[in-house]
């Protein structure tokens, strides 16, 4: 993990309750797709990307047994 990766603070949802936008801890907002590229360049904290059975890709938390740190979970901006 390099040091220029950041945590996740929160999190912006859409009417459906879907992810759009998320809040890096330096107060940078970042929409879905460009936090996937972030992820996938390892400039997110605790975050990786998968392949889901719908065939798109998507974000989550990495497992660590504690749901209050999943991205689902966490405040809403």
């Amino acid at each position: 993990m390099d040091n220029n990766s950041q945590e996740v603070v929160g999190v912006r949802k859409n009417g459906d309750g879907d992810i759009v936008e998320l809040k890096m801890e330096d107060g940078t907002v970042v929409d879905y797709k460009t936090a996937q590229q972030m992820a996938k360049n390892k400039q997110i904290k605790n975050v990786n990307v998968f392949r889901g059975r719908d065939g798109d890709e998507h974000l989550r938390s990495n497992a660590d047994g504690d749901p209050s740190n999943n991205l689902d979970n966490l405040p809403t901006f």
